[in-house]
């Protein structure tokens, strides 16, 4: 018990003293141990089977292909081709922001990816349309938000390696929520434009315009059938996709689109090492804690605990996403994701909640957190572009991160909004 508690409060001190996750957890496994009197050699043997594992591969390489992308000129063309057909609407252009984020969440699996993607180009393209600046950088990383959603996703991976699910499931469990989420940000963002008096251009939609932009992106397009279909047609496993994701943006920014440069693959590589690194070293250090935490039955007591208020799945569902999004606003996805997992995991599928589900609750949830300071990264992100202090985007930002509670409600209160592509294709 004692060991257990002093696990807790080294994490819990360790993260309000700003100390990055990975030592936090570090030194709370080293405090823990030493009082439990287990060998120090615990935290190294569980960091190095923890990361010894074949689906874990395909983070860098879908880091790396989300990078190659950006760069290669794909982004800039799925703008095009939204905006093709979303001008003419009232607040086209930050309608045209949150369609190319879909699509280019598609492609790279990361929310800051697709706000440093997306954002750079339509950031500046929506104020010389006259919109509202704040506006116009809060669109951007709220659509950015998609990028953890959409599959193929780097948290979801994360998630089905620590709860021992499937990585296919995850990503076919994430497309309906990942649609929800984007019409709740669509409705915000028309009622904003209409009340502020954005309109649209007043030219009908060009369909000439439409399928030349369409022929123009149509590489970029076919990415995701290409990832996605080549895993649940069974050609791929989702590691082996992430290889197939990097050589298809290589060969398409280099030899098709002709943008990608060794300027360009030279700081893709460092990028992608530098937020591989980090990611390693904190699923390396997750493990042990994961691994103390079911010695020292903290799953067990937390039941207990949460079964004396209810026992309704429902309602702790509810409960726990409403914990998530205060945790999210001073913790990152994947510490999230890693530290909570393994405690509320055995509870909830106790009372008969599927781990999928809870899953995608999970990534919904700390998605939100991504667009709430002090810890939001994709406000940072925006801020970087936009030049905006993150207090105003922070400000502007609010009726989307209402949308996607809205959003995050449904997706708990009908389960098969997450459920039923994975049960039909098996």
């Amino acid at each position: 018990m004692a060991a257990g508690l002093i696990l807790g409060v080294t994490l819990v001190t360790c993260i309000f003293l700003s100390i990055p996750i990975a030592i936090s957890i570090g030194i709370a496994v080293i405090a823990s141990i030493a009082v439990a009197g287990i060998p120090p050699a615990f935290l190294v043997q569980n960091a190095f089977t923890s990361l010894d594992s074949f689906a874990l591969m395909a983070i860098p390489f879908f880091i790396l292909a989300g990078a190659l992308m950006e760069t290669g000129g794909l982004s800039r063309r799925l703008i095009d081709f939204a905006n093709s057909l979303m001008h003419s609407f009232t607040g086209g252009l930050a309608l045209v922001t949150l369609v190319a984020c879909l699509f280019f969440a598609a492609l790279s699996g990361s929310s800051p990816a697709t706000v440093a993607a997306i954002g750079s180009i339509m950031f500046p393209a929506m104020v010389a349309k006259g919109y509202n600046k704040e506006f116009s950088a809060a669109v951007s990383a709220s659509g950015g938000g998609l990028g953890i959603l959409i599959p193929p996703s780097i948290p979801m991976i994360i998630y089905a390696i620590i709860a021992n699910a499937s990585v296919s499931d995850m990503f076919l469990a994430g497309f309906a929520p990942g649609f929800v989420a984007f019409g709740f940000l669509v409705a915000t963002a028309i009622v904003i434009s209409k009340r502020n008096g954005y309109q649209g251009s007043n030219e009908k939609i060009s369909w000439n315009e439409v399928m030349r932009t369409l022929l123009e992106a149509k590489w970029a397009i076919f990415a995701p059938f290409i990832i996605l279909g080549g895993i649940y047609g069974g050609i791929f496993t989702p590691t082996e996709s992430a290889v197939i994701a990097v050589l298809y943006a290589f060969i398409i920014g280099t030899l098709v689109y002709k943008e990608l440069r060794w300027p360009q693959l030279k700081q893709a590589l460092i990028s992608t090492s530098t937020i591989s690194g980090a990611v390693l070293i904190i699923l390396g250090t997750a493990s042990a804690f994961g691994k103390l935490i079911k010695m020292y039955h903290i799953p067990d007591a937390i039941a207990g605990f949460i079964v004396g208020i209810t026992d309704n799945k429902t309602l702790l569902l509810l409960l726990i996403g409403v914990l998530v999004l205060i945790i999210g606003t001073f913790m990152e996805t994947l510490s999230i994701l890693i530290i909570l997992t393994p405690l509320f995991l055995p509870v909830v599928t106790e009372l008969g909640v599927n781990p999928i589900h809870f899953g995608i609750i999970l990534i919904v949830a700390a998605e939100i957190g991504l667009l709430t300071p002090p810890v939001g990264i994709n406000l940072f992100v925006a801020s970087g572009i936009s030049g905006i202090p993150i207090e105003r985007i922070s400000i502007a930002i609010i009726p989307f991160v209402a949308a996607m509670i809205f959003a995050l409600a449904v997706i708990i209160l009908v389960p098969q909004i997450s459920l039923f592509l994975p049960e039909f294709f098996r």
